[in-house]
């Protein structure tokens, strides 16, 4: 199961209004290198060729839900199938970011463990939490 991990400028970012999470376009971007955790934005970041994905250019998250119920806010996203026409990757960790933000701001990243390479036809699910969310916020 990949790991959630949040980038820490994201924190300082929210109430800064860097974000508005219930109609920004968030986004995938896919890396092999591992993230520190410090970077700020999606230029700080080296992606992978999409040349193979077929219609993943960008990578676009749906919203399913920004709410917030009894003090608890809640980002639900739903899941991203994404289907190679070639050789994709390799990759390891997918980046979700804020696309509307002025600087593309990252928000976190999903640790797959080891790296992935898909061949011609394969596909690979971005399984996110449709229950809790991305994140939540007490």
């Amino acid at each position: 199961m990949a790991i959630y991990n949040k980038y820490q400028p994201f924190l300082a970012n929210m109430p800064n209004k860097k974000y508005n999470l219930a109609s920004d376009q968030l986004k995938v971007a896919l890396t092999i290198a591992a993230p520190a955790g410090t970077e700020v934005k999606l230029s700080d970041l080296t992606e992978i060729s999409y040349t193979n994905l077929s219609g993943a250019t960008p990578l676009n998250l749906t919203t399913t839900s920004s709410t917030q119920t009894a003090g608890t806010y809640s980002l639900i996203l739903a899941d991203l199938t994404l289907t190679a026409t070639g050789a994709v990757g390799p990759f390891q960790y997918v980046t979700i970011y804020d696309s509307a933000a002025t600087n593309f701001e990252l928000i976190g990243w999903y640790n797959y463990g080891s790296s992935v390479t898909l061949a011609a036809g394969d596909q690979f699910v971005i399984n996110l939490d449709n229950v809790n969310g991305l994140f939540q916020i007490a």
